[in-house]
C-alpha cells in the first residue's frame, strides 16, 4: 500500500471515531408529554411562556425563577430554573427549555437552559426601510 492510502485511511478512521464522540451530545426536541416519560434525561422543549405564572424576586433569591409552559400540543407544566431571569423573556413569543422533569417540575439547572426565542428583533422596520431607499436613490 502506498503511504497516501495508509495516511487516507487513519484520517477517515479519526474522522468516523470524532463523529461517534459526539453523537452522545446531540439532543432533539420533545413534548410536554414525552419529557414526562424520560423523568431523569436531559431533553429539550420548545413552549410558549405563560407570563401570568412568572415568579421571580431578585430580592429575595435572584438565582431562582418558576414559570408555566405550554408546548404546541396544549400541555402544560411547571419549570423551575436556578439562576437569573434572562433579560426580555416576557417579549418571547417562544422558549427553548433544556432540563430534567424531576419530582413533576421540569428543572434546569445550567445557564444556558432557556433560550429566549424573539422575533420581534428580527422583524423588518418597514418605516427604516423606505427611508434608507429614499436617502439612497437622491445620493
Amino acid at each position: 500500500m502506498k503511504k497516501l492510502h495508509v495516511v487516507m485511511l487513519v484520517l477517515i478512521a479519526g474522522a468516523i471515531a470524532s463523529l461517534l464522540i459526539y453523537m452522545g451530545d446531540i439532543t432533539t426536541y420533545e413534548t410536554i408529554a414525552s419529557a414526562k416519560e424520560k423523568k431523569g434525561k436531559t431533553v429539550m422543549v420548545i413552549a410558549k411562556l405563560d407570563k401570568a405564572t412568572l415568579n421571580y424576586d431578585a430580592i429575595k433569591n435572584p438565582n431562582y425563577l418558576t414559570f408555566e409552559a405550554t408546548d404546541t400540543l396544549g400541555e402544560r407544566m411547571k419549570v423551575a430554573y436556578y439562576y437569573e431571569k434572562p433579560y426580555d423573556m416576557e417579549k418571547s413569543e417562544r422558549i427553548v427549555l433544556k432540563g430534567k422533569m424531576e419530582n413533576g417540575v421540569f428543572e434546569i439547572k445550567k445557564k444556558d437552559g432557556i433560550l429566549v426565542k424573539c422575533p420581534s428583533k428580527y422583524k423588518d422596520d418597514k418605516d427604516a426601510a423606505s427611508k434608507k431607499l429614499e436617502t439612497a436613490s437622491t445620493n
